[in-house]
């Protein structure tokens, strides 16, 4: 029976959706055949494998409204190894047309359980809330994994969302378990994406994953290009984060399988406009901004002394 895995924080920009889309293409590349199941109506995870989400005649919203079964909504080999059940943005509908349905909780996980056998992984991307959606996915899924961003407010919500995660236990899915923290968006050049990731440690009791997804460019630029990281840059910081987390996140199943390796590569900087792949490097010439203008490092965001 596959795991099912919800990707979820109410916080938006913390980095659920590309998750969602590199950890998948990354459990693909360890052999493990995967259901992406997109939940959040903005529909990127679905645009982030290269679908054009609003010419899709069966989305997760017809999914909910029982206007098609499970099979007919699920789009084949997106990526090799990954099927996807899309979204678009119908799905904002749904928690109003839900209203007075008997049973709205589990409408998800009764879909699920027609194909759940014949995938290893299930991964829901949630929406930046706690709504009916996200407490569906909550109620299919077998564990839930928390993207943090290592920036200050790292810890804002996230009692609430645990909250959330032990009042769906108790009354709506006993087995539902936090699957672990991940941090996100760290940059080793500054003092407070460590300062954050110390605090997390310090302040929660569950598992936080030894793997940290590095601020990158590559992640960044991936979902313009309709590909996960995996494939358009697989040498990328971000594509070796991605495999390490996806390993990780096997052996937390399976013991036996190996350690992922140290990861170097997070303490390196940046990678250089050299480094792109040839087929990209002119859209990014063109694109570079002039020199002073913009930064993506949380040193110039965010002063020392605004950490205190």
């Amino acid at each position: 029976m596959g795991k099912i895995i919800a990707i979820a924080n109410q916080k938006g920009g913390v980095g659920k959706t590309t998750t969602s889309i590199n950890l998948s293409a990354a459990l693909a590349l360890e052999g493990k055949k995967i259901l992406v199941v997109d939940a959040d109506p903005q529909g990127n995870c679905t645009s982030g494998f290269g679908i054009e989400k609003n010419e899709q005649e069966n989305t997760l919203y017809e999914l909910l409204l029982d206007e098609c079964s499970t099979q007919e909504c699920i789009l084949r080999d997106v990526v090799p190894g990954i099927d996807l059940i899309p979204a678009n943005i119908n799905l904002a509908a749904a928690e109003i047309e839900l209203i007075g349905i008997h049973r709205k909780e589990f409408i998800l996980r009764d879909a699920l359980d027609y194909v759940r056998d014949d995938y290893d992984y299930v991964i829901m991307d949630c929406p930046p809330s706690l709504n009916v959606l996200t407490v569906n996915a909550m109620v299919a899924a077998d564990s839930v994994i928390v993207p943090i961003q290592c920036e200050y407010y790292a810890l804002e919500g996230l009692s609430q969302l645990i909250h959330t995660i032990n009042l769906v236990r108790e009354r709506l899915n006993r087995r539902l378990d936090v699957e672990g923290i991940v941090f996100t968006m760290f940059d080793a050049r500054t003092n407070l994406s460590a300062q954050v990731v110390e605090n997390v440690k310090d302040n929660v009791q569950q598992y936080v994953y030894g793997t940290v997804i590095p601020r990158n460019i590559r992640l960044a630029e991936a979902p313009s290009y309709g590909e996960p990281i995996t494939t358009y840059d697989p040498r990328s910081s971000g594509a070796a984060a991605y495999r390490a987390l996806a390993v990780e996140v096997i052996r937390r199943d399976d013991p036996s399988e190996p350690e992922p390796e140290p990861l170097s590569e997070l303490t390196a900087e940046p990678e250089s406009l050299q480094e792109q792949p040839a087929s990209k490097q002119k859209s990014l010439q063109d694109e570079r901004p002039a020199s002073g203008q913009g930064s993506d490092t949380l040193q110039e965001q965010l002063s020392p002394s605004e950490w205190g």
